[in-house]
């Protein structure tokens, strides 16, 4: 079979690179790069649009004994006498000649909707809405001969057909985005017993991504303490499943007097400490997934606070961003008219958390205390917990995740004999935990150089200061892009569709989402001399940078741990004495500060009970998990098969 020479040779990879680029942009999955699509038999020569476009290419295919014949046929024709040559010529020959069609760059253009996958051992293009490939349509998409007038119109009869109007309908409907199954990345486990825990999970829900990975960093950090007792197994198992997850539909009605209707999500996830505690999400991302991520690791962040309580995550596809007053109060009180009967001091206080701010809490906790008919729950004013707009609190709540964040980093450079003076530190995100990171930052005496958003990330090589970070406050508050940040400050540079991991640092504090560093970023977190790590979002590594980060031996505070300075706040604010005395902001960092050693403390000690080192950037990771987790299993095992 003769194949163009553009698609082979030197220019493969990147050909590849351009491939994964392309498939990136539009979201798609592609999987077997350079295999073959499809293969179809029958006469006549390659379509010659086909035959001039580049392949992606892979490895050079060896010719096979059937390409060997059709090769040795060629040459007898060719040697055959004058007068047969040109009989030959007047009659054409039959033969049958592969059409070989691979996935191309030019195809992920055409088709926006489509990923590969491989059905029964052969790869197909799918539809990302309705995941059928082609032939479910009654026509190959990509065209028998790769023609694009016959990819355009079979493509066109693929969205006519009543299957994908349906599909359509209902992601219009949800307003998802058309995105292809994530692939999972199975994390390998020493234990046989460890690994039967994440196939069962994996069984059970194989298309929540991010519960999946959760699960199986806590798996892997609890190896050694399932290895000493099985009966931890059981308890595992119950643990990974949440006591209730509730899904609902949350209609609302714009300015333009049009409906909309989004999901909202409520997933309490372990009471056997106390009642749930845990935030409300605003954002399109929002899945069952994240949420049931979000409420395992608040279950086991409130296991590892000094205070015994549950945990719980919810939240709603709906984004604030862009919405009128009129609009986000209707869409919180339509939230609320469902959620409020789950809630209550002796069950579930939520929490802000990203897209959910002091404006948010108050639309919400007004309708509760509309539908509950009281204002005032037992002992405590209010039953929501965050900045009490017209009820009393404590006053640091929004600094407390921030400022705890930075007070556990110096627990840990203090046992390296360090502190934060003359460090520079890169933080991502530009949200209310960012900027009070900056601003403790400041105050220790380091150098915090970047803040980000979600269109590119933003330095200043002379560092922030408190007049800078106001300045970063009131861009926020009127939706403005970080860009106009330097048009102030004309030595501060802004990078469109970048992250700050490639600056030079020695702390990094990512603040923004879950999976915001990838291997790449990892491995540019290393070359730019980071040496600690601080999560400020829960999970923000993937699985495949946390492996670069441990390699290098970049110490890891993870959020379980570092972030618990919201819990500890939470429950100041729900404590009887904070209520009825003000307290200092002095009194509430020092309390703050002592809750905070108290998390690293437990974290060290668990982890050298079960044989990691303290220098070892996996103790305290793997501490504050087995800590957590021992916690919850005492409780667990004392309240029986509940």
């Amino acid at each position: 079979m003769l194949l163009p020479a553009g698609g082979l040779g030197m220019n493969s990879m990147m050909d590849d690179m351009n491939l994964i680029q392309q498939a990136q942009r539009h979201h798609l999955v592609v999987r077997e790069l350079g295999e073959e699509i499809d293969l179809e038999i029958g006469p006549g020569d390659d379509d010659p649009a086909f035959a001039n476009t580049p392949l992606i290419g892979g490895p050079p295919r060896e010719p096979s004994a059937e390409d060997h014949d059709e090769s040795k046929n060629m040459v007898m024709v060719s040697q055959l006498p004058s007068d047969d040559q040109d009989m030959s010529k007047g009659q054409p020959v039959k033969r049958k000649k592969k059409v070989v069609k691979r996935w191309r760059e030019e195809w992920a253009d055409t088709y926006k909707w489509a990923y590969v996958d491989v059905k029964e051992g052969t790869a197909r293009i799918f539809c990302s809405v309705c995941r059928e490939y082609g032939r479910k349509h009654r026509r190959n998409p990509y065209g028998n001969e790769g023609s694009r007038n016959m990819q355009m119109s079979a493509l066109e009869e693929h969205n006519n057909s009543l299957l994908h109007k349906e599909a359509l309908r209902l992601q219009m409907a949800s307003k998802d985005k058309i995105i292809a199954d994530k692939p999972i990345y199975v994390k390998a486990l020493m234990s046989k017993t460890a690994g039967s825990i994440v196939e069962a999970a994996l069984k059970r829900d194989p298309h929540e991504v991010e519960f999946i990975q959760s699960l199986q960093e806590v798996v892997h950090a609890l190896e050694r303490v399932i290895a000493k007792n099985s009966h931890y197994v059981s308890i595992m198992e119950r643990l990974l499943e949440p006591e209730r997850m509730i899904v609902f539909r949350v209609p609302w009605v714009d300015d333009r007097g049009e409906t909309n209707v989004n999901r909202g999500f409520r997933v309490q996830f372990n009471q056997a400490l106390g009642p749930c505690r845990g935030g409300f999400r605003f954002h399109p991302s929002m899945t069952l997934s994240i949420t049931k991520f979000l409420g395992f690791e608040q279950t086991l962040k409130n296991a590892l606070s000094p205070y015994k309580i549950g945990g719980a995550a919810g939240g709603s596809d709906f984004d604030p961003k862009g919405k009128s007053e009129n609009e986000v109060m209707r869409f919180c009180q339509s939230f609320m008219n469902e959620m409020y009967r789950y809630l209550g001091i002796d069950k579930d206080l939520p929490s802000e958390e990203m897209g959910v701010g002091t404006r948010e809490m108050g639309y919400l906790f007004g309708q509760y205390r509309r539908l509950a008919g009281h204002f005032q729950v037992p002992e405590t004013p209010g039953s929501f917990t965050g900045p009490r707009i017209f009820w009393s609190g404590s006053s640091l709540r929004t600094e407390a995740t921030g400022y705890g964040l930075v007070f556990f980093a110096q627990l840990l450079l203090a046992d390296l004999n360090k502190d934060f003076k003359g460090l520079r530190c890169v933080v991502s995100g530009s949200g209310k935990i960012a900027l009070h990171v900056l601003e403790k930052l400041i105050a220790y005496g380091a150098l915090p150089i970047t803040v980000s958003d979600s269109k590119g990330y933003l330095v200043d090589e002379e560092g922030f200061d408190y007049m800078k970070i106001s300045f970063l406050r009131e861009i926020k508050a009127q939706n403005r892009s970080l860009r106009d940040y330097s048009k102030t400050y004309a030595r501060s540079k802004y990078y469109d569709e970048a992250k700050p991991w490639t600056e030079r640092c020695d702390v990094a504090f990512p603040c923004a989402t879950q999976n915001e560093i990838d291997q790449s970023d990892a491995i540019s977190l290393v070359n730019s001399g980071c040496r600690i790590l601080v999560e400020g979002s829960n999970m923000p590594c993937t699985p495949d940078a946390v492996d670069v980060l441990r390699k290098a031996n970049v110490l890891i505070a993870p959020a379980v741990a570092a972030g618990a300075g919201g819990v500890v706040a939470g429950e100041f604010e729900l404590n009887h004495e904070c209520n009825s005395v003000n307290w200092s902001p002095e009194d509430f960092e020092s309390k703050l500060q002592e809750a905070m050693k108290q998390t690293y403390q437990r974290s060290l000690k668990a982890a050298a009970d079960f044989g990691y080192q303290k220098e070892s950037p996996e103790a305290l990771v793997h501490g504050a998990i087995i800590s957590a987790f021992l916690t919850l299993a005492q409780a667990m095992t004392d309240q029986g098969c509940v």
